[in-house]
């Protein structure tokens, strides 16, 4: 990446972006896109280099799940401009925020636009690839934030950023060489002897390895002899893969053989599963931000079945259960966050990074059990007020916190 020979424009167009969380809210709540992308269209029709259009079109593309359509969307904005104006309301300017994205889906980056809402915050968007590196002129800004999410992919948009960024003249939020630890086994790793929490250690497992597995003589012992004494069950999931894409729980040779047939990804990840009821039955899954190392919780996702998404637990039809989701916000910091502010506490220092999620729950004995860290986390207020009132008072405090961070690093009151 050259960030001085690309000759992409990096003043931002005219016409400014409708935005992801405009976007994602209107089909949260079951809006019809289809009049804004006939639009989005036509403007592209009329003008193939309207880099805003392309833009907003490549983020419906990715939620009709035509994600090819919306990577070719994306390289036709960049090869007109690499930075794009966040719109904003008329919350007075404090801070003025500098993101930096990469290219891809809606998991390859944080999407800090959602934590900007109703805060004092300048948010401009700079997207960066292997061919197009920094421009040499950038907005004016206070503070970068890296919004670049760790997968195999990005490792190498990381490397690089975490170069040019050594000297960088404003405060940084999420140091990319942080960012970059976060895959699945490196963070196992990091947080693997903190005694207060449990993280099962996330191997990466090729293709191969796992159908000789199938294929040996000695199955019984064919799994932990190849993968560090792992045995049945399994989570085992494909390299880069999210929100359950791929996830399963294998407790046998026939369902990994099974497995296998049905997923053509060359690598794995693969750890022990652990068993997280609470006493009741049901599977409780929380997600916790740390800001600056304090914890929020941005949702709690009750439910009959282990793999618990909170768009697939039934909070919506379950009163009993967003009662106590209401309760849990409610006590978080006495509650919660108390019971785990040791495991918390290290989890924030040994990860080394200002902002980050954590998808856990907790374990028969006490512990804080950690499925997931991860910087770039979906964090909203799309939820019905109806519905959700006390999302309503939560979430804006979670949003407080960032701007606060942002102000603090930058030495600006908010």
């Amino acid at each position: 990446m050259d960030a001085t020979s690309q000759s992409a424009p990096t003043s931002t167009a005219s016409k400014q972006l409708i935005g992801l969380p405009t976007l994602m809210t209107l089909a949260f709540n079951g809006g019809n896109l289809n009049p804004i992308a006939d639009a989005l269209l036509e403007r592209i029709k009329a003008d193939p280099t309207d880099a805003t259009a392309l833009m907003d079109m490549a983020v419906i593309f990715i939620m009709r799940g035509e994600n090819k359509l919306a990577r070719s969307m994306q390289t036709l904005a960049l090869q007109s401009q690499q930075v794009f104006a966040y719109p904003r309301g008329d919350t007075p300017v404090k801070v003025r925020a500098l993101a930096i994205l990469g290219p891809g889906d809606l998991m390859a980056n944080s999407p800090f636009e959602f934590l900007i809402e109703n805060q004092p915050v300048a948010l401009d968007l700079l997207y960066i690839t292997p061919e197009l590196g920094l421009p040499a002129q950038l907005p004016e800004h206070d503070v970068l934030i890296v919004a670049i999410g760790e997968s195999d992919v990005n490792q190498p948009l990381l490397a690089y950023l975490e170069q040019a960024l050594q000297n960088w003249p404003h405060p940084v939020i999420n140091r990319p060489g942080r960012i970059s630890l976060l895959s699945r086994d490196a963070s196992c790793a990091l947080l693997a002897d903190i005694p207060q929490l449990v993280m099962p250690a996330s191997q990466r497992v090729a293709r191969s390895v796992l159908e000789a597995c199938c294929l040996a003589e000695d199955q019984a012992t064919a799994l932990s002899s190849v993968v560090n004494g792992v045995d049945y069950p399994i989570i085992i999931r494909p390299i880069d893969s999210h929100a359950g894409h791929g996830l399963n729980r294998i407790a046998s040779l026939s369902e990994l053989t099974l497995y296998l047939v049905n997923s053509p990804e060359q690598f794995f990840f693969v750890a022990p599963f652990i068993d997280y009821r609470s006493p009741d039955g049901l599977f409780r899954k929380y997600r916790i931000i740390l800001i600056n190392g304090a914890a929020y919780l941005c949702h709690l996702a009750i439910s009959q079945r282990w793999m618990v998404h909170y768009l697939n637990a039934d909070m919506l039809d379950n009163a009993a259960h967003r009662a106590e989701e209401a309760q849990c916000m409610t006590s978080f910091t006495s509650g919660f966050a108390q019971r785990h502010a040791v495991a918390l506490l290290a989890i924030y220092t040994r990860l080394g990074l200002d902002y980050v999620g954590i998808d856990c729950a907790e374990t028969a004995d006490g512990r804080l059990l950690i499925f997931e860290v991860d910087s770039n986390m979906v964090v909203h207020n799309m939820d019905s007020a109806e519905l959700f009132p006390y999302k309503k008072i939560q979430m804006p405090k979670l949003f407080h916190a960032f701007a606060e961070l942002l102000c603090q690093r930058c030495a600006k009151e908010l």
